[in-house]
């Protein structure tokens, strides 16, 4: 059997070293109080950049989450800025606590980046995903269908990072990227995908089945 691993994600090392610094020189210089905060802040930041692998359900029809966290919207829109289709839109929240690096919730190819810049909106408000910085990830199945995974950044994340480049081609389950400190993630699936969640319900990135294709 696997054993399952626990890395840390490469984005993380620089502040995890920078508070093991830190660390050290109060430690060094005596001052025991604040050793301890940079040390309770090294064992938070090695925390949050935790990337532990997952056993993805490689069926050709499931959905996975893209993401850790919360349901918190499902609906249906009229996508007109990823996939440009009528789309089922399923919203999942990442507090400071959960897993943040993304996966791709379904096999295929990669066929646009969308990087927007933006602010800083509480990740679970409306303004969030019109208005936030977030990175847009266009994807076409091996049977044609169009799916969007958008990485929106929160009221405490800067920075939405996206590994993937245009043409990539992916298998389910597989490491997308990941948004530092809070955030949300969302993602178009098509009006006959039949949904497998709800909202309130807490998902695992790469595992939690969220919908089937048709």
């Amino acid at each position: 059997m696997i054993q399952p691993k626990v890395p840390i994600a490469l984005e993380g090392w620089p502040f995890i070293a920078f508070f093991a610094f830190l660390t050290l020189v109060t430690a060094i210089l005596g001052n025991v109080p604040g050793a301890l905060v940079f040390l309770i802040l090294t064992c938070f930041v090695l925390w949050f950049f935790r990337d532990p692998e997952r056993f993805v359900p490689f069926e050709d029809d499931a959905v996975v989450s893209p993401a850790d966290g919360k349901v918190i919207i499902i609906k249906e829109v009229e996508d007109e800025r990823f996939t440009g289709l009528k789309a089922q839109k399923i919203s999942i929240f990442m507090n400071v606590f959960n897993v943040h690096v993304n996966r791709i919730p379904i096999a295929g190819k990669v066929e646009k980046i969308v990087y927007k810049p933006g602010k800083f909106y509480n990740a679970s408000s409306t303004k969030a995903e019109l208005e936030n910085e977030y990175c847009a990830s266009l994807l076409t199945t091996s049977s044609g269908k169009k799916i969007a995974v958008v990485q929106i950044s929160g009221l405490i994340a800067r920075r939405v990072v996206c590994w993937l480049e245009p043409g990539d081609k992916l298998r389910t389950g597989e490491r997308i990227g990941l948004i530092r400190f809070g955030s949300r993630v969302d993602i178009y699936l098509p009006l006959d995908a039949d949904l497998k969640v709800e909202v309130g319900d807490m998902v695992r990135g790469g595992e939690s089945l969220l919908a089937r294709l048709s």
